[in-house]
């Protein structure tokens, strides 16, 4: 190198130049690695990942699978998936322990006869061992079956707790608040008797995840439902980038990174999806499922038992154009399109998070055209649908049923006289979703609805 070669390089740090443009700080740096990290790309690889340890320990307990909706679903291929759970993990939040009216997860009942238990999938974010839903819900959902359902066995009346994870004082707590809970599942008024079928045996629970799973002597047995309580990702202590790529509990909160993409999607394109490069995953994502919805059997309306006409669904004008149903009440459909069409009420319920504020504003339309109609002939199918077919629908139907039926599902017209109070209305619920399991109307539509039915009488 000449000398004039040597004048021109750079000799220290503070000789060398870098335009303002370019220059970025420590903390944007490391934002910008730990978006890369998460991208979808990595995303999809590590829930792959995690769906073959899933299939592991179905193998190794030779027991069905069920998915905690959303998260679980992302991690069972749709073929072999028996079923949905919807346990929250905030109702085992510290403090805030709770057996949850909303969400009674009755149908996993019959499919853990039919197989003398089921294993529930389901996933967390960074850090954690398993969900709370996992370790808190599901055993404290247990504990009250148990003893609601088998008063004798009270080998099974125990919460279950996974082992030296919770502080003794916790499960304490926890310990303390089951009859509580089962004295309200009681208060229900469900029919325990059949449910008891329905389940045959009590619920022991065991855990699964890349640490560890239970001891292989505690399978299924002869006098117990084994529940497979299976935390699907590999725990993380670091950030995802010291990972290589894998994410833990990548598939949750899948409405903030899949660009729409759903789980039954994701398994029936896995390949091709695997195969893209990041940037052109947005395009990719939206095509299939595009195609999906074109060629998919759309939603399919559910009869709310005991009743025999009314029913719930996700908001699809083919349920409607087909005439399969002489009234329907669309929460979120625009008000204006049914002017004169007297078999037809659309609330037009804002889509928002307010929406539930919203139905207020319209319970009292829906009475009026229930009592209407049905109050002349109750043999009338009756269809509610919503966006979703779980939050507005389900708040409106609540409200025809506190009333006008009675307790056998029959319509009976008005209560004039007998007053309707929260019990009363948690009872109704419970029809609800006992009859449609993913319903889950969110707290502002409960609270419309016990505004509205619980007003004093306007003589």
């Amino acid at each position: 190198m000449d000398n004039a070669s040597k004048a021109e390089f750079p000799v220290s740090v503070s000789s060398l130049h870098f335009p303002s443009t370019e220059q970025l700080s420590v903390s944007q740096t490391l934002a910008s690695l730990r978006r890369s990290a998460l991208s979808v790309n990595n995303r999809l690889r590590s829930i792959d990942a995690d769906a073959a340890f899933v299939r592991e320990v179905a193998v190794h307990y030779a027991l069905p699978l069920i998915a905690n909706e959303r998260c679980g679903s992302w991690y069972i291929p749709p073929e072999i998936k028996t079923g949905s759970a919807y346990f929250k993990s905030t109702d085992g939040h510290t403090g805030q322990w709770d057996f949850s009216f909303r969400r009674l997860n009755l149908q996993i009942l019959s499919i853990a006869r039919e197989h003398g238990g089921c294993i529930i999938v389901d996933s967390t974010r960074r850090g954690k061992l398993m969900p709370d839903a996992l370790s808190k819900t599901i055993p404290i959902w247990s504990a009250v079956f148990n003893r609601a359902l088998f008063p004798s066995e009270t080998a099974y009346h125990s919460v279950e707790l996974p082992p030296n994870y919770l502080a003794a004082s916790e499960a304490s707590q926890i310990e303390q608040r089951i009859d509580g809970f089962v004295h309200s599942l009681k208060s229900l008024k469900l029919n325990l008797d059949d449910l008891r079928q329905k389940l045959g045996k009590p619920i022991r629970i065991a855990w699964a995840n890349q640490s560890y799973f239970h001891p292989t002597d505690l399978l299924k047995g002869e006098d117990y439902n084994l529940f497979v309580l299976c935390s699907a990702s590999k725990r993380v202590y670091g950030a995802e980038i010291s990972e290589g790529g894998y994410i833990q509990g990548a598939g949750d909160d899948s409405e903030g990174w899949a660009h729409g993409l759903t789980p039954p999607v994701f398994w029936a394109h896995k390949r091709t999806l695997l195969a893209q490069a990041e940037e052109d995953l947005p395009d990719v994502i939206e095509k299939l499922t595009q195609e999906y919805r074109k060629h998919g059997s759309g939603p399919q309306a559910t009869l709310i038992a005991p009743t025999r006409n009314l029913y719930i669904s996700q908001a699809d004008p083919s349920l409607v154009d087909r005439g399969l149903y002489d009234l329907v009440v669309d929460c979120n459909g625009n008000a204006k399109t049914t002017i004169g069409n007297q078999k037809r009420l659309n609330l037009g319920c804002i889509s928002s998070k307010q929406g539930g504020r919203d139905l207020r504003n319209h319970l009292d339309k829906v009475r009026t055209f229930v009592s209407s109609h049905l109050g002349s002939d109750s043999s009338q199918s009756l269809l509610f649908m919503c966006e979703s077919g779980k939050d507005l629908s389900a708040g409106a139907l609540l409200t025809i049923l506190c009333l006008f039926y009675n307790d056998a599902g029959e319509f009976v017209g008005p209560r004039l006289e007998q007053t309707i109070g929260k019990q009363f209305i948690r009872q109704r619920l419970a029809w609800i979703v006992s009859s449609k399991h993913d319903v889950n109307p969110s707290r502002s539509t409960l609270q419309s609805v016990n505004a509205f039915l619980m007003q004093p009488p306007d003589y």
